[in-house]
Order: C-alpha cells, then sequence, then structure tokens
C-alpha cells in the first residue's frame, strides 16, 4: 500500500482538474461559397439537358438547321449550274432528273453519296463522282459502259457490255461492226465468246456465236457455214484453232460456199455436210454402180 508523506505544516495538493471534452468538427473540403457555387452550377446543367431532351423531342433542333439551311440558299448556296463531263451516249436529261430531286436546291442540302448511287443506277453509267463548287455548281463526272457487243434474243438486238448489261435496244445502226451473240444467257457469256473469237485469225469472219444449250458455242461464220465447238472454253479454242489451220491449208478453204456445216465437238474429228459432201457421195455412188454393171457384164461375158 503505497503511502504519501506530508511534510509537517505542508498544505496537501490539490487535484488537477480535467478538461471539458470538445464537441468534434467536420472540416470541408472545399469552401461554403465555392460549395455553393458548385451545386448551382450542377442544377443550371441539368436543366439545360432537360431543355435539350425537350427541345428534341419537340423536333427543334430540325428546323433550326433546316432553317439555317434555307437561309443559306437565300444568300446564294443554291444549286443553280450543273456541269456533267464523260457523256457520250447516257443522255443529259436523264443525269439532270438523278442530280435534281429535291424539294430544295440548297448546296448544303444536296446528298452527293445519294446522287452518286442514283447516277449509277443509270444504264450507260458504269461510276460517277459527285462534287461542289462553291457556291452554286455540282460536278458530275461519268465514266461510261462500253458497249461490246449485241445479244440477239427473242427476235430483238441490244448492245451490251463486258458484264452481259443490255445498254440500249436504239440506235444500233453505229454498232454494226460489234460481234454478235445469241441465245438466253448468252449476253452473260460474252467475254467467254470474245475471248474465243480474238485468238483466232477467222475473228474477222465469224458473223454471230450461238450459245447451244447453255453449254457450248457455235460460230455462224459470214459466207453462211456454221462451226460446231465442243463444250470447255479450252476444247473450243483448241478446236477453232485446227480448223483455221485447215481453212488456210491448199487453194480451196473451207469456207465459201462448198459446205454448210462443221462439226468438231469429238476430238481429232471433223464432221462436214455441205453441196460438197452431197457432190461427193453422188460421185460415189454413181462410181459404184457403174462398177457394179460392169462386174455383171463381165459375168455375162
Amino acid at each position: 500500500m503505497t503511502a504519501a508523506v506530508l511534510k509537517r505544516g505542508a498544505a496537501a495538493p490539490r487535484p488537477k482538474k480535467r478538461a471539458a471534452p470538445q464537441p468534434a468538427r467536420i472540416t470541408l473540403p472545399v469552401g461554403a461559397t465555392v460549395l455553393r457555387r458548385r451545386v448551382v452550377i450542377a442544377v443550371l446543367a441539368l436543366a439545360l439537358l432537360a431543355a435539350g431532351v425537350i427541345a428534341a423531342l419537340a423536333g427543334v433542333p430540325q428546323r433550326m438547321g433546316r432553317d439555317f439551311v434555307l437561309w443559306t440558299a437565300a444568300s446564294g448556296y443554291e444549286v443553280r449550274h450543273v456541269e456533267v463531263h464523260g457523256t457520250r451516249e447516257q443522255p443529259r436529261l436523264a443525269v439532270y432528273e438523278a442530280v435534281l430531286t429535291g424539294t430544295s436546291n440548297a448546296m448544303l442540302a444536296a446528298d452527293l453519296e445519294a446522287i452518286r448511287t442514283r447516277l449509277k443506277a443509270l444504264d450507260w453509267v458504269a461510276d460517277a463522282s459527285v462534287g461542289r463548287r462553291l457556291p452554286d455548281t455540282l460536278v458530275i463526272d461519268i465514266t461510261e459502259r462500253r458497249p461490246v457487243a449485241l445479244w440477239q434474243y427473242k427476235q430483238r438486238l441490244a448492245a451490251i457490255d463486258l458484264t452481259g448489261k443490255p445498254l440500249t435496244t436504239q440506235g444500233l445502226v453505229r454498232f454494226n461492226d460489234l460481234p454478235i451473240v445469241i441465245g438466253p444467257g448468252a449476253n452473260l457469256r460474252v467475254r467467254e465468246a470474245l475471248a474465243l473469237m480474238a485468238d483466232s485469225p477467222l475473228a474477222k469472219d465469224v458473223d454471230a456465236a450461238v450459245l447451244v444449250g447453255g453449254r457450248r458455242w457455235d460460230l455462224k461464220f459470214k459466207t453462211g457455214e456454221t462451226l460446231a465447238l465442243p463444250d470447255t472454253p479450252q476444247a473450243a479454242a483448241r478446236a477453232l484453232k485446227t480448223f483455221a489451220r485447215l481453212d488456210s491449208q491448199g487453194s480451196d478453204r473451207l469456207l465459201g460456199g462448198r459446205f454448210v456445216r462443221f462439226d468438231m465437238r469429238l476430238p481429232g474429228r471433223m464432221v462436214v455436210a455441205g453441196p460438197a459432201v452431197a457432190e461427193q457421195l453422188a460421185a460415189q455412188s454413181k462410181a459404184a454402180a457403174e462398177q457394179a454393171r460392169a462386174s455383171a457384164a463381165a459375168k455375162d461375158i
């Protein structure tokens, strides 16, 4: 047990007073003024956002944009000229109709990609580019399709390009020097027919290529003969090469009226028909008959 020893005559020590507990304080990261300012800004931002949503639902931005475009048109930014380059066969009127389709000719309202799409849908247009020349001109550059043959189907002729697309059925006299492909689907295989004829020295003598059964070609020559070719392009090219070589040999050509038809569908063989064949068969028949009579007379003797 601990005991305190006091000196005689000394006063007893007074007990120490405990400090009263202080209330807890919260320290804010920003001042009250800054906080009030931020709250006001947040409220205003929400108000503006709500106003924007309401305006968008009411179509206000669209009307403002439309009014702005009309204002630019009234200020001179309006399509007043359309320059067209590259047309030879494609009628200009159809081009203008494809370009100017809107209710407003405002330059800023012109959808260049949509105009290009409409132009490419025209018969003669293979591709097109569309550009603006401010303030009032649209510039159109057109790449036309090139006719490579005439396609005869159901007694009608049409000029076609290399893809087989029909371009026109009018004024075909100017395309008289083009080869002719005949038959259903022949237009879609025109590239094959042209390649076949281009590799042959007889190309200038061919009047038309007839697609037979959707499988193979018969070539009709300007002199009236028909050459039946095999099914595959490779075999057809070899047969035509052989025929051209035979036609060029000797003084008498195969082409020229002595024959009507040549059939080279079988490898290594050519079957012919025509007046020369008939004459030869008649001569052979006559010779055989004379030989038979001679043999019979010899027996009688």
